[in-house]
């Protein structure tokens, strides 16, 4: 096994270890082309997707579940039920081995940021919650910063599911600041101007050269970054419809009954997505593609030592 395998192999749960032998052995002697093996990628990539979305999805179901089904007249109020979910769905993933301890520390970096803007977010009346519950901070349950560690669980699964490569990725300091001030902004454009557009045009600028590199399965696709923000932005707003309507939280345009959330909101979610990229790479460096790994020892960067392990 070459060393970016082995730290590939590392990366992943015991859990995740088990699973994957499980898939090599079943589809060991599937074919490389044709129809059939352009239907297990599919497959194979669905499933990583779930995979990837398991603490965001559970967290998701326990949400609609207590909409649906929640007693109203409940000795524990519905908000501090949900906490108690959200917490015990994180206790099973660690305690089984489905959430290794860098993603705890990426969850726990994602419930402290986004407490943070829930906290201010509910002061100036961009969203509203149910008031009942003691387990909250102000007007916030202690809920709601999970919503946006199950954000922070799905980046760096996913990173690590499809083993997640970069060519030109901007330099890290770049994006520290492009991400600080998006940050910033969700506060100050209350009191001073909005510099969404402004911010949206520098993530365009900065990451437009960047490619992401992916394994599925047998192949290695690849697609600019940009396209896969706009995914997952998508992917999150779908989401948060559904968490509005089982009145996870309420937008002001939402008090008087449901509603789509306004696809305005898109943008939001891009930028919250740029924040949430660049979280995930404080933990967990971007890499270039897997076949350029091979030569990461300083010394293979000489073209020599290269030929000689080639002829090697």
């Amino acid at each position: 096994m070459t060393a970016a395998g082995a730290s590939r192999e590392s990366d992943r749960t015991a859990v995740e270890r088990a699973i994957d032998r499980a898939a090599h052995r079943l589809l060991a002697d599937a074919s490389d082309r044709g129809v059939r093996a352009g239907l297990i990628e599919l497959l194979v990539f669905g499933a990583k997707q779930a995979w990837a979305c398991i603490f965001g999805a559970s967290l998701l179901g326990v949400i609609v579940a207590a909409r649906l089904w929640y007693p109203d007249d409940a000795a524990l109020a519905r908000n501090d039920a949900l906490t108690i979910a959200a917490v015990l769905i994180q206790v099973v993933m660690v305690a089984t081995r489905l959430e290794s301890g860098r993603e705890l520390w990426v969850v726990v970096l994602f419930h402290l940021t986004g407490t943070g803007m829930e906290l201010f977010k509910t002061d100036v009346g961009s969203w509203t919650y149910d008031g009942d519950g003691v387990l909250r901070i102000a007007g916030v349950p202690l809920f709601s910063g999970f919503m946006y560690a199950a954000v922070g669980s799905y980046m760096v699964r996913v990173y690590r599911l499809f083993d997640l490569g970069f060519t030109r990725y901007p330099r890290r300091s770049v994006t520290v600041v492009v991400a600080a001030a998006i940050y910033a902004n969700f506060f100050t454009h209350h009191y001073v101007i909005d510099l969404r557009w402004a911010l949206l045009a520098a993530v365009v600028v900065v990451w437009w050269p960047t490619v992401m590199h992916f394994r599925v399965w047998r192949r290695r696709p690849r697609m600019p970054l940009l396209i896969a923000f706009g995914l997952v932005a998508l992917f999150i707003w779908l989401a948060e419809n559904i968490a509005t309507w089982a009145g996870a939280r309420f937008y002001p345009d939402q008090l008087d009954g449901w509603q789509l959330v306004s696809p305005s909101k898109l943008v939001s979610w891009f930028l919250l997505m740029i924040i949430s990229v660049v979280l995930v790479t404080l933990v967990y460096p971007p890499r270039p593609p897997a076949e350029q790994r091979q030569y990461t020892h300083p010394s293979a960067r000489c073209l020599p030592f290269r030929r000689m392990r080639d002829r090697a």
